[in-house]
């Protein structure tokens, strides 16, 4: 092979390298929006309260939303003070959660949502969520949590039912705060 045809290849490899790696990042984002656009991996949607009380609601349909609590590597106790609301589209609901720190350290966690059925969770939003944001709990700390939601009056006839879950996750990198109550729960189990 000649220098151009070496050139020529360096060039084309250069390029696809480049496209490659401008593929790998744009991914987490468009992966995003097609989760958001299909529902996939239950992620549900935010809508402001303004939005979400001018809305019309279905008098003539029931959905009952149920709730799951879980935590992972969180030295934390979290329930859902109701087990299940019944809500018509449209309506606004809310559900209360009670979350208690039983560790003697400051712990930051963070609460992953999920609608399931996975379908129905595009017509599932919030307006209002603890999971919107870090939890910093102190040693023993106990505390009530709203989550305030609407079912879509567009949600297909065949969901009566949603399940709402919660799982808390420690946050990582937070120093020695998350490091240390991670290790002493750890040492719990």
């Amino acid at each position: 092979m000649d220098k151009s045809g070496v050139n020529n290849l360096a060039g084309k490899l250069v390029m696809l390298s480049l496209t490659m790696f401008g593929f790998g990042y744009a991914l987490v984002p468009l992966y995003n929006v097609f989760c958001d656009l299909t529902g996939l991996n239950g992620k549900t949607g935010v809508v402001s309260s303004e939005v979400a009380e001018k809305m019309e609601v279905d008098m003539t349909r029931v959905v009952t939303v149920a709730f799951d609590t879980n935590i992972r590597e969180i030295p934390w106790e979290f329930e859902a003070l109701e087990k299940k609301v019944s809500v018509r589209p449209g309506e606004m609901g809310e559900a209360t959660f009670v979350v208690t720190n039983k560790s003697d350290r400051k712990v930051i966690g963070r609460a992953i949502p999920s609608v399931a059925p996975t379908q129905a969770s595009v017509f599932f939003s919030k307006t209002e969520c603890f999971c919107f944001d870090e939890q910093l709990m102190e040693p023993g700390e106990r505390r009530e949590m709203k989550v305030r939601f609407v079912v879509d009056v567009d949600l297909p006839q065949r969901y009566s039912a949603l399940t709402l879950s919660y799982t808390f996750f420690a946050i990582p990198n937070q120093g020695k705060v998350a490091v240390e109550d991670k290790e002493l729960f750890r040492s719990r189990i």
